[in-house]
Formats: structure tokens, C-alpha cells, sequence
């Protein structure tokens, strides 16, 4: 892909991103000028302006901190370490009611909620892609030595509960996957209910939860039992002079069984051609699918010219996997309902007291902006950035109305205690909690960031291509 296409797709995650959090500030910009509240700036992103205009007495700016906006009101309360010094100052301007304040603080969330309605129409019609792969909780690969292995979890076995928990997927987003559910789960063995591709019965196997090593700069790993679901075993691309070429493999092959075992993953491959590494390299069988006619090719993997240190390969540089994407037209109100369903559970994983998931694996800016980044490379691009759109509005709208100082809820917190007072607060002490709260968040998420940027440069490494170089064949 060329930089044009990188820039343009970037361009398009700005956007987007700004669509969101313009739509939540511009809720507030209004609710201001219909109750009469001066106001001093619409600004998105936090932090010294990079850009700036000033009409009709207000000032717009684009800050240098992506990490949501803010309308300065200063008859509320004020947050200058953040917003800049106003220019109007507040004890020199009319006091407004408790009830324009809440009035003022509701409209984000509201309007963010709206947006997310709206995106949620136009899903149901254009349709919502999933993976039709993904409605499947067959295991398509069971590392050897994990947990599934020892508890004896194989690959072709279909997991039917996990800790208890029916479940439908295999990876989340949905509640009622496997994965989701492992991760949830809570003791030292996950109850997993599965039927056995041996004998088809139904067995509860009781594997230890493992946690990955990670670094002090990383994310603690969350809870795995070390199996991967299964996908079909397709051939994206052949290395030239490669074993697998000289066989005569092509793109679109799928390969179903090795050494006359069927296989559910193309991880069986990568690991047959591992295991070559510090044993004897060995003819591989491959049961080869093309053009709805089966067939069988010996390949003798070898070593790669490069990458210098590669495992003895057959060639196969790239899997196309299960590319089967399904459309389904799932109502707004489906769409809304499933989005609070799965903040309120990460919320509530959040907060249980023996979960592996704290605010560390929470995402931020960087995090929304990779996704956006993700599915509008994506063969259903606009499909996805929409759907994703709704989970993420409801999310933002939800979020906001959390009763802490600088969120909107806490606003409308503020704004309750004066009206049972009768008399606004202190305007130093509002500001005062107000940047006190601001300075905590802004942290937060420069935390959050640090891990987001983390994962992004840690997954750009390992995707890169690193090309396999075979030498030619001798003549």
C-alpha cells in the first residue's frame, strides 16, 4: 500500500474521531446558548491550542491533546490549569440555576447517546459484518504442554460452557464467548463443559488459568487456558523456490489434514514445520482441497535462506484463513441494549474483587484511534466503523454521566448539592476540585495511552513482514 493510502486512512480516523467527541461537546454549546450561559470557548482535544479562531465572541480551538474536548463556561465551574483563563470572569457575570447547570451537563451525554441512535438506524440497514467463523466455539488448535492440553482439551472438541456460562463465540465482543468468559472467570481451574471430537460425549475438563510473563512497561496478561479457535487452514501466498511452490502449491488451497490427520487450524501447520527445528526434518503429507477436488502432496520443508535462524519451512508465507463475512440487521434498539450490556460487564469486572481485568486493560484515545485505523482498511470498512461507532457513543455517553468532578456527572452532582444548599459553592473551591479531578484523569490517560502506544508498536513489530528467501532449486 502506498503513504497516500496510510495518509488518507489516517485522515479518515481524525474524522471520525472528532465527529465523536464535536457531536458530545456540541450538545453542551447548545444546551449553553438555549439557557443563556456565556460562553468563552469550544475547544476539542485538551491542552495549549495549535489552532484558533475567535466569532461572535467565541473562541474555537483544536488542542494538542487528544483526549476529548470541553466548552468553557465560566458561570460553571471553571477549570483554567486546563481550559486556559477565561475571559469573562465569573463573579462578574449573572448566576445561573442549579437547574441550567444540569441542563448544560446532561446535554453531552445526550447528544453522544443520540448520535449513537443514529448510527444505530443506518446499521440496521446497511448491516452489521461479523465473522461467520467466529459463531462457532470449536477448538481449532490446542498448544501442547498449556492447560487445555493437560486437562485434555484437543483440537475438533466444541466447547459448550465455560465456568458455568453457555456460549455461542468464540471471541469477543460478545459476552458469550469463550474467551470473554476465561478471562472472567474466577479460582485456580475454569470449569470447561465440552463435547470431544473422539468419542462425542460430553466431558468437563478443569484447566489452570495461565497468565503470560509480561514486562514491567507491559500489560499483565489476562487469564488463557492456551487453545485457539478454529479457522480454515487456506493458502494466502507461496515463498518462490520455496518447497511448497516446487509442490506446486498455490493461493486458495486449503489444506484439511496432515499426515492423513484433519486439521483445524493453520497453526497445525506452523507447528509441524516447529517441531523440525532441533529434530529431523521430515516429509509432511499435505491433504490438499482445490477446485472442490482432493489431493496429496509430500513436502519436505527447508530452511530458509532468510530469515537467518527460521525454522525448516514449507513456503507458505501468508493463510487467507475464513474470509465468510455475514451481514445481519440487528434493530437500534438491539444494538443500544447490547452496547450498555457490555460496558456495565466490563464495569463490573473492573470493580470485582478477585478479576484479573483492573484499569490497566482499559483503552483510551490511541486504542479507539488503532481500531478506527483497523477497520477502515477492512473489506466492510464503513460497515464496521459505524457499528463501532454505536458501541463507542453509548460508551462515551455512559462514562460521562459517572458522578465524578470534571465529567458531566459529576456537573449534575455539583449542580444537586447547590440546589439542596440553595447557594452556589465557592467559586475557588469549585475550580479547585474541578482541576484537582482534571490533572487526575488527564493522568489517566496519559497512563492508558502509554499502554495503548505499547501494544500498537509491539503488534506493528511483530506483523511485519519478514520476507522468507528460498534458494533456487538446483539444476
Amino acid at each position: 500500500m502506498t503513504a497516500f493510502h496510510y495518509f488518507l486512512v489516517a485522515l479518515e480516523v481524525v474524522l471520525v474521531f472528532n465527529l465523536l467527541i464535536g457531536v458530545h461537546e456540541l450538545g453542551h454549546f447548545l444546551a449553553a446558548k438555549w439557557r443563556g450561559l456565556k460562553i468563552d470557548r469550544f475547544a476539542i482535544w485538551f491542552g495549549k491550542p495549535v489552532w484558533k479562531a475567535r466569532i461572535g465572541g467565541i473562541e474555537y480551538a483544536l488542542g494538542w491533546i487528544p483526549a476529548g474536548g470541553y466548552v468553557a463556561l465560566p458561570q460553571m465551574a471553571s477549570m483554567e490549569a486546563i481550559e486556559g483563563k477565561s475571559g469573562a470572569k465569573a463573579e462578574a457575570l449573572p448566576p445561573v440555576s442549579a437547574l441550567d447547570k444540569i441542563i448544560v451537563a446532561f446535554a453531552g451525554p445526550l447528544f453522544s447517546f443520540g448520535l449513537a441512535v443514529c448510527f444505530a438506524f443506518i446499521v440496521w440497514g446497511v448491516g452489521k459484518p461479523g465473522d461467520a467463523s467466529n459463531r462457532s466455539t470449536e477448538i481449532g488448535w490446542v498448544f501442547p504442554g498449556g492447560p487445555a492440553w493437560k486437562a485434555g482439551l484437543r483440537p475438533g472438541d466444541v466447547i459448550r460452557k465455560v465456568n458455568g456460562h453457555p456460549v455461542s463465540y468464540f471471541e469477543p465482543p460478545p459476552l458469550d464467548s469463550v474467551k470473554w468468559r476465561i478471562i472472567t472467570s474466577e479460582g485456580t481451574n475454569i470449569p470447561i463443559q465440552y463435547t470431544s471430537v473422539r468419542d462425542g460425549r460430553l466431558h468437563t475438563a478443569y484447566p489452570i488459568a495461565y497468565h503470560a510473563p509480561t514486562k514491567p512497561w507491559e500489560r499483565k496478561a489476562l487469564r488463557q487456558i492456551l487453545v485457539a479457535p478454529a479457522a480454515k487452514a487456506i493458502v494466502g501466498d507461496v515463498a518462490s523456490n520455496s518447497p511448497a511452490a516446487l509442490a506446486g502449491l498455490t493461493n486458495g488451497d486449503r489444506i484439511i489434514a496432515l499426515d492423513g490427520e484433519k486439521i483445524y487450524s493453520p497453526l497445525a501447520v506452523g507447528a509441524a514445520e516447529e517441531s523440525m527445528s532441533n529434530g529431523p526434518v521430515r516429509p509432511i503429507a499435505l491433504t490438499v482441497v482445490r477446485d472442490h477436488r482432493e489431493f496429496v502432496r509430500s513436502i519436505t520443508p527447508e530452511r530458509p535462506v532468510e530469515p537467518a535462524g527460521n525454522p525448516p519451512s514449507m513456503g507458505i508465507r501468508d493463510w487467507m484463513g475464513d474470509t465468510n463475512m455475514l451481514l445481519s440487521h440487528p434493530t437500534p434498539q438491539e444494538q443500544i441494549w447490547t452496547s450498555l450490556h457490555q460496558i456495565t460487564a466490563t464495569l463490573r469486572a473492573i470493580t470485582a474483587p478477585k478479576s484479573d481485568i483492573g484499569v490497566q486493560q482499559l483503552g483510551g484515545a490511541v486504542m479507539i484511534a488503532r481500531v478506527y485505523y483497523y477497520l477502515l482498511q477492512s473489506d466492510y470498512a464503513w460497515r464496521q466503523v459505524l457499528w463501532f461507532s454505536v458501541v463507542l457513543n453509548v460508551n462515551l455517553a455512559l462514562i460521562n454521566m459517572l458522578p465524578l468532578p470534571v465529567l458531566d456527572g459529576g456537573h449534575i452532582l455539583l449542580s444537586l448539592i447547590e440546589a439542596v444548599r440553595r447557594r452556589p459553592m465557592s467559586a475557588k473551591l469549585l475550580n479547585t476540585i474541578q482541576t484537582g479531578f482534571a490533572m487526575l484523569i488527564i493522568g489517566f490517560m496519559l497512563y492508558i495511552a502509554f499502554f495503548d502506544t505499547g501494544d500498537w508498536l509491539r503488534s506493528a513489530s511483530a506483523n511485519r513482514e519478514q520476507p522468507l528467501v528460498f534458494a533456487p532449486p538446483r539444476s
